[in-house]
């Protein structure tokens, strides 16, 4: 069969980005301009901005991206693209800026869920098998997803209020840590010890999560600390606001694992990169005996690579747009 090139193009939210994937799973190039170091003076993603820098780099990241691949337009087979979910102005610097090159070189335009490019990033380490079961956790996003074979998703449960990312960031703001703070946590996480008591939020026999009590929970317990005149030691509160966390997600994925018979487990999105979630869900498969995988670092943050890898299945399956398509900042993953 002759080889599938997609083009991907991702800016859902402070990436803009390009990449090059062969076969929906050979990376051939990828290029990422990131704005962490505009966002962070402000404490978390100014979206007007995020929009504006978009606009200033998404020509020239595309030109580095082919330029890097050493091939031309002509030589894409399509191009895939970032329709949703994410911040609209942001998408909408992306989404145009796909629907021009489909118009001028005349290639199939495919449009790509975010969540399904977090997942698919996986298929860019090793051949995805199914039946599987996907953890999807990131700044936005907390969710159990099965699937019985290529782009079919079916949502198990996801966060009822903060994303695991996002508490992770809100942690972090509370004990004086810059943006992004959840990286930072993970770190301290390792040197700290688990000395605070917090609560496990939702522990249920429901595959659902919801962190925004144990948010609340850290910041009454940093101002009770302060009101006493003792003060917060970092390092341990990192590691017992993370146990706590690494606690309910593997219990949940353990349960979905065992009630549906999974044999091949995947994580994706930003907080799949975590050293302590990856750890304990390492454990987990290893003594369940499944097959598993995580997502390259590079991966698990947004990069365009995740979109053209998911965009191939896409193509295959004939889900082709056309260039009336819009944006949408919030979209059911199916």
């Amino acid at each position: 069969m002759k080889d599938i090139y997609i083009l991907g193009i991702e800016s859902s939210c402070d990436e803009t980005s390009c990449a090059i994937v062969k076969n929906g799973c050979e990376e051939i190039a990828t290029v990422i301009s990131s704005q962490i170091d505009i966002h962070k003076n402000y404490g978390g993603v100014v979206p007007e901005i995020a929009s504006r820098q978009h606009v200033k780099n998404v020509t020239m990241v595309i030109e580095e991206c082919l330029t890097k691949a050493n091939m031309k337009m002509e030589e894409v087979t399509a191009i895939a693209v970032t329709y949703g979910p994410g911040l609209i102005g942001s998408l909408l610097i992306g989404l145009e800026a796909a629907k021009t090159l489909a118009y001028l070189y005349k290639k199939p335009l495919i449009p790509v869920h975010h969540i399904a490019g977090h997942i698919y990033a996986n298929n860019l380490v090793k051949p995805m098998r199914f039946p599987l079961l996907a953890l999807v956790i990131s700044g936005g996003h907390t969710e159990l997803v099965y699937m019985e074979d290529h782009l079919k998703f079916e949502k198990l449960g996801g966060t009822l209020d903060d994303a695991v990312g996002e508490c992770y960031d809100k942690v972090a703001r509370v004990v004086g840590i810059p943006y992004p703070g959840g990286p930072a946590i993970d770190r301290m996480a390792e040197i700290g010890k688990h000395t605070y008591n917090l609560p496990i939020p939702l522990n249920d026999n429901s595959y659902n999560f919801s962190f925004s009590g144990l948010k609340s929970a850290v910041i009454n317990l940093c101002h009770n600390e302060e009101q006493r005149g003792k003060e917060i030691i970092k390092e341990d509160l990192a590691t017992s606001f993370q146990e706590v966390v690494v606690e309910i997600i593997s219990k949940k994925v353990e349960r979905a694992i065992k009630d549906k018979n999974i044999k091949y487990f995947i994580t994706a999105g930003g907080v799949a990169a975590n050293k302590g979630i990856r750890n304990e869900l390492t454990r987990l498969c290893e003594s369940a005996q499944i097959d598993y995988s995580f997502p390259a670092i590079k991966y698990c943050t947004d990069n365009a690579a995740m979109i053209a890898a998911a965009g191939y299945f896409y193509y295959l399956d004939n889900r082709i747009s056309t260039i009336e398509i819009n944006a949408k900042s919030s979209d059911i993953l199916k």
